[in-house]
């Protein structure tokens, strides 16, 4: 498994040469850079300037792990949810493009209170994302699905979701939220979308609210060797942060490996 570390929010501020400078510093391996950041990796930019992206970032070392997008397919409105499939497309050429291997977009609500049944907006979600999916599977780039909004964060519906869109190349990513816990593990959590793990996002490490070493122990059982990327707060001191976060990662690591080695 790789350290990468997602733009939102720590490093939203800054431009493509002090994100992959402090990375490089700090043992980042890879960057799954968010829409709307300093940065300005966007599906506007020009071919040159797609170009000398992808140069800049593999010249340094740095992978581009996949391009965060604010894509999500949920609305009542049949023009809304065509349009984000749309800039979901757009944003997969730029994928191709700079050699970043997916793209993540996410579910973001329901509209039970508006009388729409749960499974309605679940099985609209999964036909969207199948379309996508089936887009960017021409362009040798993933679809993966963040672990993401109210309701359908939760597991079982991210589930009906993956269901829906029954498609090799929609994937998810594991968000690490909360709540993914049932009496202190995350095992049955994780075992319902284990085959579709494709990026992970890992956030406060050293907080024990979350199953960490378990969570490592499954990625590791499961035979993913991905990115966990790093989904942090701003610091005044990012790399001092950065150092001591790859510390405890690879210290993480290491205790799956023993606990492996030792059948726990």
């Amino acid at each position: 498994m790789k350290l990468g570390l997602v733009t939102y929010n720590l490093a939203k501020d800054w431009d493509a040469d002090t994100l992959i400078g402090y990375c490089r510093e700090t043992g980042f391996e890879g960057v799954e850079p968010r829409t709307t950041h300093a940065h300005g990796i966007e599906p506007s930019l020009g071919k040159s300037q797609r170009l000398e992206v992808k140069k800049k970032f593999e010249g340094a070392g740095i992978e581009l792990c996949g391009l965060g997008t604010a894509c999500e397919y949920h609305s009542t409105n049949p023009d809304q949810v065509s349009q984000n499939i749309e800039i979901t497309k757009q944003w997969v050429v730029l994928a191709r493009d700079l050699n970043a291997p997916g793209v993540k977009v996410r579910p973001n609500g329901v509209h039970v209170d508006q009388g729409v049944p749960l499974e309605k907006t679940l099985e609209q979600i999964g036909l969207s994302a199948r379309q996508c999916a089936e887009f960017a599977s021409n362009e040798g780039v993933e679809i993966r699905m963040e672990v993401h909004g109210r309701v359908t964060h939760e597991i079982p519906n991210m589930k009906i979701i993956v269901d829906v869109a029954d498609h090799p190349n929609f994937k998810i990513c594991w968000n690490s939220n909360p709540g993914e816990t049932i009496d202190g593990s995350i095992q049955s959590s994780f075992g319902l979308l284990r085959d579709k793990i494709s990026l992970v996002h890992i956030n406060e490490i050293g907080e024990p609210k979350y199953p960490w070493q378990e969570l490592f122990g499954l990625l590791k059982q499961s035979g993913y060797t991905g990115f966990c990327c790093a989904e942090i707060p701003p610091s005044d001191q990012p790399v001092r942060l950065m150092h001591y976060y790859n510390a405890l990662f690879r210290c993480h690591l290491q205790l799956a490996d023993s606990n492996s080695l030792h059948g726990r």
